[in-house]
Parts: structure tokens; C-alpha cells; sequence
């Protein structure tokens, strides 16, 4: 009888330690799950960075190559462009090369005061029988600054939420003269290099003579800064 309970006594030890074995092995093989889980997540949030990093670069060297592709092109066409007659006979100076008229008709910077002294001193001077009885050129919104009566140009690069409407500087003027002095007017702006459009245009009769009152805008187109930025890309 005693012998009996020995031997069931032993088998409970046994399997009580069976099951601290297996419950052992079984935590290590969860451990060893779980850093194998956490490893290979890891590793596909590391390939799956590299792989944008990748396409950000092929999207780089596609530009790049598209760039490069196009060199030549925009070089035969400046080239063709200085050969214009028409740009040559508008040149403002003989030494300029013909593409410098692209460059003064459209410039880049908004400058009322150059605008105001191209109206005053070119296109209204000269003229017999007209008279300048007053002109106005307003300095853009967000551009250029009023300083001393003046206006400045500001340091800040133009933007889309600063800038006039279509990159317009507005002014006005009033002329009186005789009919062929205020139709010379007309012609001067019409064959002026700057991109001029009338937006109003009034006459009136003022006892031997006519007053004409016009109003406008010029245009510019702000320069393209080609450079090269890093990005960074986030996983």
C-alpha cells in the first residue's frame, strides 16, 4: 500500500515538473515569436522606405534627364530669335542682343518708377502741341512699398498671394494737345516695346484743343529661380 502511494506520489512530481518544462518552452518559443513578429515588421517598414526613396530618386533623375534633353532645343531657339528682324530693329541699344527685347517688353521686376519714366520721358516726350497735364503709375500691391512719396521696391519675392492681378502695374494719364498730337499718343503706345493695354480712353473737347484721359496697365512676369532642393522623405 505504501509502495503504491510512492509511485503515484513520483508520477505527480513528474508531471508537475513535465508541465513547468513545457510552460518554459512554451515562453521562450513566444519570446522568440515575438522578436521574429517585431523583427520582420520592422524590416518591411525598412523596405518599404528604401522603396520611396528610390522612386523619389528616379523622379529626380527623370526630371533631370528631361531637362537635359531640352538644352539644345532652347539654345537653337535663342539663337533663331536673335536673327529676328523685328527684335533687332526694336533693340534700345545697338549692342543688346535681340532677345534683350523679350526681356524689356516682359520685365521682371515690378517697377512703377521705370514704367512712370518710360511714359513720361519716351512715349508722352517729344510730341508737338501736346502737353502732359498729369500722370499716375501705382505701385503694386504687396511689391513695392510707398517711401518719401515714392515707390520702392520691396526685397520680398513676388507670389501668387501678393502679387497684383495678372502681374499688372496700373496708371493713368492726361494729355491735351491737337488731334494729331493726341493720335501720336496713341501710336507711341501702341508701337512701345512694353505690353501696354488701354483700359480707358476718353476725349474731350477743351476750347482749342482736346484733353485725352487714359488709363491702363503694363505688365511683368516674375523670374523663374531654377535650383536644386533636398526632400526629405518620411517613413
Amino acid at each position: 500500500m505504501q509502495q503504491s502511494k510512492d509511485s503515484a506520489l513520483r508520477k505527480r512530481t513528474q508531471i508537475a515538473r513535465a508541465n513547468r518544462v513545457m510552460f518554459v518552452w512554451v515562453a521562450i518559443v513566444s519570446v522568440v515569436i515575438g522578436f521574429a513578429a517585431v523583427g520582420s515588421i520592422f524590416l518591411a517598414q525598412k523596405l518599404f522606405f528604401n522603396e520611396k526613396v528610390l522612386a523619389e530618386k528616379d523622379k529626380t533623375v527623370s526630371t533631370l534627364k528631361a531637362d537635359n534633353d531640352v538644352i539644345s532645343q532652347l539654345e537653337s531657339q535663342v539663337r533663331v530669335l536673335d536673327t529676328n528682324q523685328a527684335l533687332i530693329d526694336a533693340k534700345a541699344n545697338p549692342s543688346d542682343q535681340a532677345v534683350q527685347v523679350v526681356l524689356d517688353a516682359l520685365p521682371s521686376e515690378a517697377n512703377s518708377l521705370a514704367l512712370g519714366a518710360s511714359l513720361q520721358d519716351k512715349l508722352l516726350a517729344n510730341i508737338p502741341g501736346l502737353t502732359l497735364n498729369s500722370i499716375q503709375v501705382d505701385p503694386v500691391i504687396g511689391i513695392e512699398a510707398l517711401s518719401d512719396d515714392a515707390a520702392s521696391t520691396s526685397t520680398a519675392t513676388p507670389d501668387a498671394s501678393t502679387s497684383s492681378d495678372s502681374n499688372q502695374i496700373t496708371f493713368r494719364f492726361s494729355v491735351s494737345g491737337n488731334t494729331a498730337a493726341l493720335k501720336q499718343v496713341l501710336t507711341n503706345l501702341e508701337r512701345s516695346i512694353r505690353v501696354i493695354d488701354i483700359t480707358s480712353l476718353k476725349i474731350e473737347n477743351q476750347g482749342n484743343g482736346q484733353v485725352m484721359n487714359i488709363e491702363g496697365a503694363a505688365f511683368y512676369e516674375p523670374a523663374r529661380v531654377l535650383e536644386l532642393k533636398d526632400k526629405t522623405v518620411k517613413s
